[in-house]
């Protein structure tokens, strides 16, 4: 969500990290959420501050956390794999090679047991839209998303 390169967060992303609920009750379950970028860590903190958000955001710049989970690509530091496709199978299935570059979006969980950290779960791209309580309401609705005009859809007519 948040590249070294930036000083705001992408538009998909904000919106999602907007949809984040107050995340204390999870502590009282043994359980912690925390938002990870390869931005700047002033850059973070000032971004969050300016939206108001209260979730844990920790920066992993100079690390290798993004590529080992597959949300940042650069072919110079690691090959690109996202949403459980490599390159040559993105291309076949026809998508655009050029979302395969730079940051991309993923939720990932782990279970620490004593020392040991275990990676749980993983799901990328309209995966993350399990935490968009925003699309879940409007999915409901209606109208729904109102992303694309609704063909079969008529406007409720007086009489």
């Amino acid at each position: 969500m948040f590249g070294p390169d930036v000083d705001v967060g992408c538009p998909h992303c904000s919106h999602l990290a907007a949809n984040i609920p107050d995340t204390r009750l999870l502590a009282t379950k043994n359980t912690a959420f925390a938002c990870i970028s390869r931005g700047d860590r002033a850059k973070i903190a000032a971004y969050r501050e300016r939206c108001e958000w209260k979730f844990t955001w920790y920066s992993s710049l100079g690390g290798d956390f993004n590529y080992d989970f597959n949300v940042t690509m650069d072919e110079n530091v690691a090959p690109l794999y996202y949403n459980f496709r490599d390159k040559e199978q993105t291309i076949e299935r026809g998508l655009e090679i050029r979302r395969l570059k730079g940051e991309a979006q993923g939720l990932s969980v782990f279970y620490k047991e004593g020392d040991d950290v275990y990676h749980t779960y993983s799901t990328y791209a309209r995966g993350v839209e399990k935490l968009l309580t925003t699309y879940m309401m409007l999915d409901i609705t209606p109208l729904g998303r109102q992303a694309t005009p609704n063909p079969f859809l008529r406007p409720y007519e007086l009489k």
